[in-house]
Order: structure tokens, then C-alpha cells, then sequence
């Protein structure tokens, strides 16, 4: 099949449909108001990721834009690389390219969390050699409540709860986008059914040894009880219009209380210790991504737990997310912390 022909196939399947049509709609007006012009989307073989991928296809057809596709292979199943092979006969199917790479890693503790490190790692070196800006993922409207909860559960602040931003900066050069938040995962099962006919399902997501298979359980019972997805969604709303607020207080702090020199950073103690709880949280947070360039913020607790040290009276030097705390005269020094 051509790719000028998979592309129109691929079309006029949702064209019969005025529910996926929709989603098609606007998953197109949301990319047409991104100025990168070459994306790598990260596929999974689940329905999710096809259905993304069958997406970022058909707006190709008619749009200046580049994709690439890749899977990474975490090689923690037996079958996983087998499987992975049959997601890129699937796409080739439909003029779809998918690059396949191989963790060389062993993932023994921590599995998804490790899992999904590596799963960035991959796909930034990816685009570093492709000079791609934007990593586009197939996070839902479920994944999204998920997170709500595996957060919740953790004992989040309103930085956690307020869960995951459709377009995230991962580091200096590389952007996160995530379109479908907003879309339900029946939609994205029936698009995957419709146009490939079929996808792969991985065991490990209903293995009750893992937090977020345990939280996807309780979609029923809630529901049961009369809670429905979309009310929490309208929460998670709510907090993040209210950490949008916070963000732009916590971006003119910065500018107050945090200096830099070299490969260091260093935060004003007395202003410090001045400031709303919360609001420290959100100094430190970008204290260890800005030095670490990191994505993820670390526990909410662990974070906790070093502001208390900071705050004690003995305090002297403490570490956090790869980062070196510790008290130099009137300031907090932060810095790589040697391996």
C-alpha cells in the first residue's frame, strides 16, 4: 500500500464516523498552533499509541509537517521484542515507519518508574540525532485521573494533583505534548479496532503488584458510587488554574530570592524561610530541575522532609534528585551531586 493511498484509507475511516471525526478535528487545530514542524511520536502498540499514530498520519497528508515514530522495547517480557515486531509490520502496513530500540539496560527494582526513565532517555537521544524539538505522547483523559490518584496517594501538593500539562518542557531543547488528554480512552480503543483492526495488550497493566493497576481498578467501583471520571477531571482543572496562578508569584520569587554562579545555585535563607509552605516546595522543585535538568520533581515527601532540615537549626548538608544541599553563611547552596 502507497503511502499517498494508506493515508486516505486511513481518512475516509474516520470520515464514517462523527465521534472520531471530532476528535480527529480538533487533535488537528491543536497541533496547527504549534510552530515545530517535526515531532517524534512515541508508539506503544497499545491502542493509545496506534491511535495516536493513525492520527499524526492522516495530518501529515495535508500538513508540512514531519513525524517520526518509535518504540521502545524495555526487553523486561520474554516476548516484548517479538511483540515490538509486530507493532512495525502493523504500521508498515499503513506507510508508517517505527523505529524499534532496544534497552540494554536490566530494569530488577522500581520496574515502571526505571521503566519509564529509560523510556525518556531513549526517546530524547532520539531526537537529539534527528534535531526533533517535540516528543508527542498518547496520555488520556484516564491516564490523566490515574496519575490524579497515584499523586493523591502519595500525599501530593497542589503541584502533584494539579497532574500532567498537555505541553511540558523536558529539558532545554526538548518539548513533552500530549494532545489527547482531554480524550477518553474508548475513543482511542475504537479508532485502534477501526483502522488497524486490532492492538497488543500488555500484561503488565493488570498486574495488581503495581500502584497504577490497582488505581485503574477502581474506575468501576467509583462510578458505582457515583463518581465519575469527569468530575475529577474538573478537579484537576480547578488545581491547575490555581498552580497557574502560583507559577507566575513563584516565577517573580525566583527572581527575588535565587541566584546563580557557575554550577551553583543559591537561595536567600532568610527570604526562604519567609515564604508560604507550598511556595517552597515549588523553589526547590525548580532549584533541582534547573540544576539537573531533570522531568520529573521528586517525591512530595522527600521534598518535605528536606525543607524541615533546612529549617533546623542544625543544619548543614542534605541530598536530593542528584542534588547537594547545604548552608553557606546567609544562603542555601545547591549543586550536582558527585558519583
Amino acid at each position: 500500500m502507497s503511502k499517498k493511498n494508506s493515508s486516505v484509507n486511513l481518512k475516509n475511516n474516520f470520515k464514517k464516523f462523527k465521534d472520531l471525526s471530532s476528535i480527529y478535528q480538533n487533535f488537528e487545530k491543536d497541533l496547527n498552533k504549534l510552530r515545530t514542524k517535526t515531532f517524534l511520536v512515541a508508539v506503544s502498540g497499545g491502542p493509545d499509541s496506534l491511535a495516536l499514530a493513525a492520527l499524526t498520519k492522516i495530518y501529515s497528508s495535508k500538513n508540512i509537517k514531519k513525524f517520526y515514530y518509535a518504540l521502545i522495547n524495555h526487553n523486561i517480557r520474554s516476548n516484548s521484542l517479538s511483540e515490538a515486531k509486530q507493532v512495525k509490520i502493523l504500521l508498515k502496513k499503513f506507510g508508517i515507519r517505527l523505529e524499534v530500540i532496544n534497552n540494554k539496560k536490566k530494569i530488577t527494582k522500581n520496574i515502571q518508574g526505571e521503566a519509564r526513565k529509560i523510556r525518556y532517555d531513549n526517546l530524547i537521544n532520539f531526537c537529539k540525532k534527528k534535531n526533533i524539538k517535540t516528543i508527542i505522547t498518547a496520555h488520556n483523559l484516564e491516564d490523566q485521573v490515574e496519575t490524579f490518584f497515584i499523586r493523591l496517594s502519595r500525599g501530593s501538593g497542589l503541584t502533584g494533583l494539579s497532574s500532567m500539562k498537555t505541553h511540558t518542557k523536558i529539558n532545554k531543547d526538548i518539548y513533552l505534548y500530549r494532545p489527547l488528554l482531554g480524550t477518553k480512552k474508548k475513543y482511542l480503543i475504537k479508532i485502534s479496532k477501526i483502522m488497524f483492526k486490532k492492538y497488543f495488550k500488555d500484561p503488565s497493566n493488570l498486574d495488581k503488584k503495581y500502584l497504577r493497576s490497582k488505581i485503574r481498578n477502581l474506575k468501576h467501583p467509583l462510578k458505582k458510587s457515583g463518581i465519575e471520571y469527569d468530575q475529577i477531571i474538573r478537579s484537576i482543572k480547578n488545581l491547575a488554574a490555581s498552580k497557574a496562578t502560583i507559577d507566575e508569584y513563584v516565577k517573580k520569587l525566583l527572581k527575588e530570592i535565587v541566584t546563580k554562579s557557575g554550577n551553583e545555585l543559591r537561595i536567600d535563607l532568610k527570604k526562604f524561610k519567609s515564604i508560604n509552605h507550598d511556595i517552597k516546595i515549588s523553589i526547590i522543585n525548580y532549584a533541582i530541575k534547573k540544576i539537573k535538568k531533570n522531568y520529573y520533581n521528586p517525591r512530595s515527601k522527600k521534598v518535605i522532609n528536606l525543607i524541615k532540615n533546612i529549617e533546623s537549626k542544625n543544619f548543614k548538608k542534605s541530598t536530593l534528585g542528584g542534588c547537594v544541599f547545604s548552608k553557606k553563611k546567609d544562603f542555601l547552596s545547591i549543586k550536582i551531586e558527585k558519583t
